[in-house]
């Protein structure tokens, strides 16, 4: 009998094999939740035939995963059972033929190190193309909006601060609107008016109490809500877009 593959190898022949000249493919871990993930198909599709007119569509696999598995294992603080659930997602990504992978949500990004030390294959940060993001736009101090998990988090303060980029949260009942629209509205593909002229108005508080000069949308939702470039007068900081872009900027070979 053989031995159990240990955890970062694959049984089988080699997954990163495939024809020559062809494109990478791309792995994505979605349903984090369903209505971003339909966001990052489409962008990266639409991304990349804007900038390779002629080249077809881009390789992609998806895996839609188990929501509430996942944020069971978050609510309760069990962040290595989270990454090795995540893990095993990735690896069937890599088993079926991806030679690199994103996790389509900000949440799971507690784990990313983990995930990044042990997968298979690469992964792309949805922080750090966020953080080069900001880093473009000279952007000093960011407001952060998200889940309750990643706005108490340090998921987005240890990667800016590291580069001299401020992140700044909005206050406790801010936090909670915040939260409660992105699953009991975003999550569910619900986009309200009042609802987005109370997020550009937390916006707009932080922005004179806080001196934020731009906002993260820190999940994946709220690009649903607050797409445009700028709001409340700062840049927008949109992680789904910026996310798909980078992806597209590896399928390019950029």
């Amino acid at each position: 009998m053989g031995q159990t593959p240990t955890v970062g190898t694959l049984p089988g022949p080699p997954f990163t094999v495939r024809a020559t000249g062809q494109a990478p493919t791309v792995g994505i871990v979605g349903g984090i939740g369903p209505e971003s993930t339909v966001v990052y198909y489409r962008s990266i599709v639409a991304e990349y035939q804007r900038r390779n007119p002629e080249g077809g569509s881009p390789r992609i696999l998806l895996n839609s995963i188990e929501l509430k598995a996942m944020l069971a294992l978050v609510m309760t603080h069990q962040f290595d059972a989270l990454a090795e659930f995540l893990l095993a997602e990735i690896r069937k990504l890599a088993l079926a033929g991806a030679d690199f992978a994103i996790v389509a949500a900000n949440t799971p990004h507690l784990v990313f190190g983990a995930l990044a030390a042990r997968a298979p294959i690469p992964l792309l940060s949805i922080v750090e193309v966020t953080r080069d993001a900001a880093r473009r736009l000279g952007v000093l101090r960011a407001g952060l909006f998200g889940t309750r998990f990643t706005m108490e988090s340090r998921l987005y303060h240890d990667v800016f601060e590291a580069v001299g980029i401020a992140v700044v949260v909005p206050s406790p009942d801010e936090q909670e609107y915040v939260h409660d629209k992105y699953f009991t509205e975003l999550g569910n593909g619900i986009v309200r008016d009042d609802t987005r002229a109370e997020l550009l108005a937390i916006v707009d508080r932080m922005r004179t109490r806080d001196r934020i000069d731009a906002i993260i949308l820190g999940g994946t939702e709220l690009s649903l809500i607050l797409g445009e470039e700028t709001a409340a007068a700062v840049p927008v900081l949109d992680t789904t877009a910026l996310h798909a872009r980078a992806v597209v900027d590896r399928l390019l070979g950029v």
